[in-house]
């Protein structure tokens, strides 16, 4: 079993990402999930920083959680650091957490080293529990390096590393397969999909978002599997079930109209689409599109509100068939 650290706010989008990387993902507490099993993949999570494997589980007090320890089986040999952590509004004192269950570790025979230890012992309280877990795999928080004002194209509007990347992921990014933004704009889900290892195709309509999102392909290292052409998101240059999975970010505002089409009549064109070439989608727009989704034939698995400012919510639907 492992204990997932989660980040966000809001769990059930993050545990829906992370269950690209790790199997059986339960919610346990604000912050907190676990899972029967993990993958290598969790380096590549954005809403997940952290899978340990789990120790235990007892109440959110450092004396349950000394208890818990003294009582844990540990095969690990080597130096040992005990990092604590406290989610969100949980009152617990991380040093004193540090300071006791670092304690037991030494009554027990191990050595400490704060800067460079052989394990790391995560203690997390989170509501009215606290996990402990042997930490495994930190995912890679390198999103700052991509923001999109540095990058070699720029339109405003552009969607956040972060967020590109969890929608890459959701949509079935690793090495090894193909996904598709039929209106991939300047490139941002491209990118995030080609640094997981998948081979990212982009269509738009628009010549220069085509220009703009391969020079920033070719500005992250993407291989030569990936590229961008203009096109029409109603009509996909591409076979039968040839992508495995799509992503795009429908235009917003109820008045928009590209290419001739009523934003309507291009959503649900796109969707169907879609739903010709993958058997999975995800989509994000400024309101709910899964009647039309529904109406392509999707199945959908998962909505989520994800609220970017007072003006601003984005909806993210998760479909299959």
């Amino acid at each position: 079993m492992y204990l997932l650290e989660l980040g966000g706010e809001d769990d059930g989008f993050a545990a829906c990402e992370a269950e690209s990387a790790a199997t059986d993902v339960e919610l346990v507490a604000p912050g907190l999930a676990r899972a029967t099993a993990i993958t290598e993949r969790v380096r590549n999570l954005a809403y997940t920083h952290r899978a340990s494997q789990l120790v235990g589980e007892t109440d959110a007090n450092i004396e349950s959680a000394r208890a818990l320890l003294s009582a844990a089986a540990i095969d690990h040999e080597g130096t040992v650091a005990v990092r604590a952590r406290a989610v969100r509004e949980t009152r617990i004192s991380t040093q004193e957490a540090e300071r006791e269950l670092g304690g037991i570790l030494v009554e027990r025979g191990f050595s400490v080293d704060l800067d460079d230890p052989d394990h790391e012992l995560r203690a997390v309280f989170s509501d009215d529990v606290c996990q402990l877990g042997w930490l495994e795999i930190e995912s890679k928080r390198d999103f700052g390096t991509r923001m999109p004002t540095d990058r070699p194209f720029f339109q405003p509007g552009s969607m956040h590393p972060l967020l590109a990347r969890a929608l890459a992921n959701i949509a079935g990014a690793r090495e090894g397969t193909t996904i598709l933004d039929p209106m991939c704009g300047t490139g941002g889900v491209l990118i995030e999909a080609a640094l997981v290892g998948a081979r990212p195709l982009g269509v738009d309509a628009q010549k220069k978002m085509v220009r703009g999102a391969v020079k920033n392909l070719e500005h992250y290292g993407s291989d030569s599997g990936a590229g961008a052409v203009r096109g029409d998101a109603t009509h996909l240059p591409f076979p039968d079930d040839s992508i495995d999975g799509v992503v795009f970010d429908a235009p917003y505002g109820r008045q928009s109209k590209i290419a001739n089409l009523e934003l309507d009549d291009l959503v649900a064109g796109a969707l169907s689409e879609a739903y010709r070439v993958a058997s999975r989608t995800v989509i994000v727009g400024d309101r709910s599109w899964t009647d039309e989704a529904q109406d392509a034939g999707w199945t959908v698995e998962n909505e989520f509100e994800r609220r970017v400012h007072r003006s601003l919510t984005r909806y993210i639907a998760v479909l299959s068939r």
